[in-house]
C-alpha cells in the first residue's frame, strides 16, 4: 500500500496527490504547496508546470505560521489574489503550506470601491463615465 507523508522536508513528490486532489476540487483553480525545508509544486489546469516551487506568499505563511490573504507583489501570481495557509504538525509548528488562487479575492468589494474610478477609465476611456451625453436620460 502507498504512503505519503507530509513533513517539514516533503518534497514536491510527497504533495503530489494531494495538490492534484485539491486541483480537481477546486474544480481546476491554480493549487501550490511546499515543505519548510523543501521546494513543492505548482500545478495549474491538471498538470504540474513547476516541481521546484516556492513562492512569496507559500514562504511567509510557513515563516509567521499563519494564514495569507493578499495579492502578491511578485511571482507566477502577481496582481492575483491567493490565500494560503500553513501546514502544521501536532505541536502547531508551520511544516509547510499550501495556496489556491482566490476567486473571492477577485471580485472584492473594497478592493473594487478602492480602484473605482481606475476602473471606469479602463472601461469608459473617460471620466466621468459615462459621459453627461451618453447617460440614460439623455437619450429619452
Amino acid at each position: 500500500m502507498d504512503q505519503y507523508i507530509i513533513s517539514a522536508s516533503s518534497t514536491s513528490d510527497d504533495f503530489l496527490p494531494v495538490v492534484m486532489a485539491l486541483h480537481r476540487l477546486l474544480g481546476g483553480l491554480p493549487v501550490t504547496a511546499r515543505s519548510r525545508e523543501a521546494p513543492g509544486l505548482r500545478v495549474e489546469n491538471d498538470a504540474v508546470v513547476d516541481d521546484r516551487y516556492t513562492g512569496p506568499v507559500l514562504e511567509a505563511a510557513i515563516k509567521g505560521n499563519e494564514h495569507k490573504k493578499i495579492v502578491p507583489g511578485s511571482g507566477p501570481y502577481q496582481g492575483v489574489p491567493v490565500v494560503v495557509t500553513p501546514l502544521r504538525d501536532r505541536a502547531g509548528t508551520a511544516i509547510g503550506a499550501i495556496g489556491v488562487v482566490d476567486i473571492t479575492g477577485v471580485f472584492d468589494l473594497a478592493t473594487l470601491m478602492e480602484h473605482h474610478t481606475a476602473i471606469l477609465q479602463q472601461v469608459c476611456g473617460k471620466d466621468p463615465c459615462p459621459l453627461p451625453s451618453e447617460s440614460v436620460a439623455a437619450k429619452r
